[in-house]
C-alpha cells in the first residue's frame, strides 16, 4: 500500500489491537498505516478555520492515514489517542517539553505503551459489553465511544452550557450515549429515564471502574520529579505544544 505514495509511512499498533471493530473493518487488523507529516499537513494545523472549529486534528489524522477508507469518527477513542501520538512521533519526533511543577520535563513519547487489557476475557468482532450492576442488580449493555460519539457528547454538551453555564450534565450525557439497553429495553427515552433518576452512585461507580479494565486507550502516565526532588506520576498534558511545538506556549 505504502508503494503508492512517495512518502515513507509506518505501521501503527492500535490499543484495541481491533477486537471491538466488525470483521472486515478497516480497524479489525489492528494496525494503521501513517505517513510522515509533510508541509501540506502543516498547512493543516496552521489553518485558523479548523482550529476554531475544532476540527484541525481529525483534519490531520484523515490527511496522515493511508488508507482512505478508514473514518476517522469510527475509531475507538483510545485508538485515535494512538493514532495521533503516532503522528506527533512522525511529525516533529519524539520528545515533547512539558512544564509540571515549573519545570521543565521532556516527555519521551515514544516509550508510551497500550493499557494492558485481558482480551481473552473480552469479545471480538463486536462492541457491546453486558454488566450487571452490584447494588441494584440491574442489567446493562453498553458499549465503547469512538470519535464520532465524542463529537455528539461534546455538542450536547456546549449547547447545554449555552443554556446554562452552570450546567453540569456531561456524566449522565455520556453514560445515555454508552448505554445501549437496561435490563433488556433499549428505548431511549426508557434509558435516559433509567440515567437521570434511577442510575444508583454505588452502581454507577462500580460501572466506570469495570470499564477502566476493558478500554483500550494509550497510557498517558510517566513519572516526573517535581520542585522538591520527588518522583510524580502525572498524565501527560495535551498542551498547544503537542502539534505546535515551536510556538513557545
Amino acid at each position: 500500500m505504502a508503494d503508492a505514495y512517495k512518502f515513507p509511512t509506518e505501521m501503527v499498533d492500535l490499543p484495541s489491537k481491533g477486537y471491538f471493530y466488525p470483521e472486515g473493518h478497516p480497524l479489525s487488523s489492528g494496525k494503521v498505516e501513517l505517513k510522515y507529516m509533510t508541509a501540506k499537513e502543516e498547512d493543516i494545523l496552521t489553518s485558523q478555520n479548523l482550529i476554531q472549529q475544532g476540527t484541525v486534528i481529525d483534519k490531520l489524522l484523515e490527511a496522515l492515514i493511508v488508507d482512505t477508507s478508514i473514518k476517522i469518527d469510527d475509531m475507538l477513542i483510545g485508538d485515535k489517542n494512538a493514532t495521533m501520538v503516532a503522528a506527533r512521533i512522525l511529525g516533529y519526533g519524539k520528545n515533547y517539553e512539558i512544564q509540571y511543577d515549573n519545570i521543565e520535563h521532556t516527555i519521551d513519547l515514544s516509550v508510551l505503551e497500550s493499557v494492558k487489557l485481558d482480551f481473552s476475557k473480552l469479545p471480538k468482532g463486536e462492541n457491546q459489553f453486558l454488566f450487571e450492576l452490584p447494588s441494584s442488580k440491574r442489567t446493562i449493555t453498553f458499549k465503547l465511544l469512538n470519535s464520532g460519539d465524542e463529537k455528539k457528547i461534546s455538542d450536547e454538551v456546549m449547547a447545554r452550557k449555552k443554556i446554562s453555564k452552570d450546567d453540569s450534565s456531561e456524566l449522565t450525557t455520556r453514560l445515555k450515549q454508552m448505554i445501549l439497553t437496561v435490563d433488556g429495553k433499549s428505548e431511549k427515552s426508557f434509558i435516559n429515564n433509567f440515567v437521570d433518576n434511577e442510575f444508583l452512585s454505588l452502581d454507577s461507580l462500580a460501572y466506570r471502574k469495570y470499564l477502566a479494565t476493558i478500554t483500550p486507550d494509550v497510557d498517558m502516565n510517566v513519572t516526573v520529579k517535581d520542585s522538591t526532588g520527588k518522583e510524580q506520576v502525572i498524565t501527560v498534558p495535551i498542551t498547544v505544544r503537542f502539534f505546535w511545538p515551536d510556538t513557545g506556549v
